[in-house]
């Protein structure tokens, strides 16, 4: 037998303890490295094979309107979760819960026994009301667990729709500034996570960890309840009336483009919307709709014929014959045999057809379209809500004589409801364009502090002030003693224009079905208002946007003026009476006088009269005020040393 050296044995002993040294020198290293560096990682990876999360719905950002009222806010609906691997019984759990839950109890079994670490019960157990929930809670159901949720509620129904829109089961928005804003209004999700084992048995020695949800920031809007509710209110009564096929109504402040208020018809309940046709809560008209405005464009014609100078409303004449030939074709005035001679104020206090053709002809297309463009015709205001048209127009080449005069009027153009306010808030306003806008300020949701704000945004200067100042006064005429006088208000001083536009249907436009419509602005010396009314197709009554829009949109500004806090104006142009309209009259004072002497005066008022006494010691309205012709005033007789005392 070979004898091995101790050189041998010395040498062996010292490779392998220089690799084991190796060995453990890698192995320390690695471990330092997986403990200090990888530790982090690896803890948070076996949490995640451990952990199960119960997700908690951040709050949605509520929407408010200008004074901080809630339009779209939040209610608890807190939601059912399954962890299949912790139920013990799945029939008894499917049983109990099929039960309280009003479903089927074969789709309640399929879901607790699914191969999954967490099942929602949906639709049955998904954003259900506190009572319902408390009752699932009360069965103590081993791996069932209540989540906190929410649902978006619109505390005052119908109102604002369209605008509002409306957000999803999983607080989604999905229209109009829900979706339009969906980002900022909608929050980060929050859970809570508990610990499991392999076979998602809970852990009873590891604490539940709560991470809470981020909430959305809350929007508060240029909408002013007080205007919306006045519109809303008209637009009910209008669909009463008339039974329309549509209507529209849009308020705007003329300085800044915020807009004041907007709705339309038909409508819908944002947390019904299921219940009606996608074609309803997916149409926004005011921003949507594209149809052919009528008489309202000739606020446009008019302002570039102002300001180019080819025209003076005093001193200027045109003979209206009833019609102007234009291309070898008749275009006739809505008045049979035409107005005669007239001043360029009357042509547009009567809304003459071929006094605009003649403007429009002095201008040229290539001056008429550039100030049409430059009012924002033809692309989009840039308002912040989704799906917004931007019009039809024609190609300024394809633009002949008959397209140049019937565009000066109003018609073979399509525009936007919204265009329409934006331009003629410009032609009001002094010539500036700015952009229609709904979001005023973003805040924070649980301090209040304002966070960013919108300020307004002109887009474009137009025309002078001088021009809008003879666009207000023209537009004054229109409603005082021409065809808007049932949009007048007695001292509020209202301006406005008339618009009655054909429904085109496969080339051809339909017979007795139109588009009514009227866009006033107040006060006419400052105007803090513009409101645009359009009916589509009222039945049973004249189709003429004088006879039917005129007087909603009066209603509109004598309610929103007051409403505004805007007082009345001195100076305004005493309103030209039909046969049918009531006088306005100024209320006399009857304070100190008895009834003898009431008598004797013939007053055209009626009396309400309550007390005793020989005298009138107070009455309602008071003296001075103006009243229709009639109207009742309220009396307190008593006796004036007893007042005095």
């Amino acid at each position: 037998m070979k004898r091995v050296s101790n050189v041998t044995v010395r040498k062996r002993l010292i490779l392998a303890l220089s690799i084991g040294l190796v060995v453990f020198t890698v192995m320390i290293i690695r471990l330092g490295y997986v403990q200090l560096v990888m530790g982090n990682e690896i803890s948070d990876r076996a949490e995640d094979l451990w952990s199960r999360n119960i997700p908690f719905e951040a709050n949605r950002g509520e929407i408010l309107d200008r004074h901080g009222i809630a339009l779209a806010t939040n209610i608890s609906a807190p939601s059912v979760l399954v962890v299949p691997r912790q139920v013990s019984d799945p029939a008894n759990v499917a049983t109990q819960l099929s039960t309280v839950l009003s479903m089927d109890q074969q789709k309640a079994y399929e879901l607790v026994t699914q191969n999954s670490s967490i099942v929602r019960i949906n639709p049955e157990g998904r954003k259900m009301s506190n009572e319902l929930a408390q009752e699932v809670r009360d069965l103590k159901l081993d791996g069932v667990y209540i989540a906190e949720d929410n649902k978006r509620h619109y505390p005052f129904g119908k109102y604002l729709s369209h605008v509002l829109g409306f957000a999803g089961i999983d607080n989604q928005g999905l229209t109009g500034l829900e979706a339009y804003y969906d980002e900022q209004l909608s929050g980060e999700q929050g859970h809570v996570s508990f610990y499991s084992d392999a076979k998602g048995r809970r852990m009873p020695n590891l604490a539940d960890e709560y991470t809470p949800p981020i909430d959305g920031q809350d929007l508060k809007l240029t909408i002013d309840s007080n205007i919306q509710t006045i519109i809303e209110r008209e637009l009910d009564i209008a669909e009463a009336t008339y039974n329309p096929d549509g209507a529209i109504a849009i308020a705007m402040d003329p300085n800044t483009g915020e807009i004041l208020g907007m709705s339309s018809r038909p409508d819908y309940d944002p947390e019904r919307f299921r219940e009606v046709p996608p074609e309803i809560y997916n149409q926004n008209k005011p921003v949507w709709s594209q149809y052919e405005p009528g008489s309202t464009f000739k606020i446009i014609t008019l302002a570039a014929a102002l300001e180019e100078g080819i025209v003076d409303l005093d001193e200027d004449e045109f003979f209206d014959p009833g019609y102007v030939e234009v291309a070898g074709q008749n275009i006739r005035c809505w008045k049979k045999g035409g107005h005669g001679s007239q001043t360029y104020l009357e042509v547009v206090q009567n809304s003459c057809n071929p006094g605009f053709v003649a403007l429009g002809e002095e201008l040229g297309k290539e001056t008429l379209f550039k100030y049409i463009h430059s009012f924002g015709f033809g692309s989009e205001t840039g308002i912040d809500l989704q799906g917004e048209g931007t019009g039809i127009l024609f190609d300024i080449d394809a633009v002949g004589p008959l397209e140049l005069a019937t565009t000066s009027f109003g018609q073979g153009v399509s525009v936007t409801p919204i265009q329409q306010v934006a331009a003629v808030a410009a032609a009001v306003n002094g010539g500036k364009l700015f952009q229609p806008y709904l979001a005023k300020e973003w805040l924070d949701h649980e301090t209040g502090e304002v966070i960013s704000r919108t300020t307004p945004t002109v887009k474009e200067n137009i025309i002078s002030e001088e021009t809008s100042a003879e666009i207000r006064r023209a537009l004054e005429h229109v409603v005082a003693k021409g065809s808007g006088r049932g949009a007048y208000v007695d001292g509020y001083r209202v301006g406005g224009k008339t618009g009655t536009a054909q429904k085109a249907q496969g080339g051809r436009y339909l017979e007795n079905n139109h588009i009514v419509s009227f866009i006033g602005f107040a006060p006419a010396d400052d105007p803090q208002i513009v409101v645009y009314v359009a009916i589509d197709n009222p039945k049973e009554v004249m189709q003429f946007g004088g006879v039917v829009a005129a007087p909603i949109v009066g209603n509109i500004m004598e309610d929103g003026l007051r409403a505004l806090g805007v007082e009345k104006r001195d100076g305004q142009i005493e309103k030209e009476l039909n046969w049918n309209d009531e006088p306005i009259v100024e209320v006399p004072d009857l304070v100190g006088l008895s009834m003898r002497e009431i008598n004797e005066a013939y007053y055209e008022f009626q009396l309400d009269i309550s007390g005793e006494g020989k005298e009138v010691v107070t009455q309602s309205p008071l003296p001075g005020e103006r009243v229709r012709e009639g109207s009742k005033i309220r009396i307190l007789m008593g006796d004036k040393q007893e007042e005095e005392q």
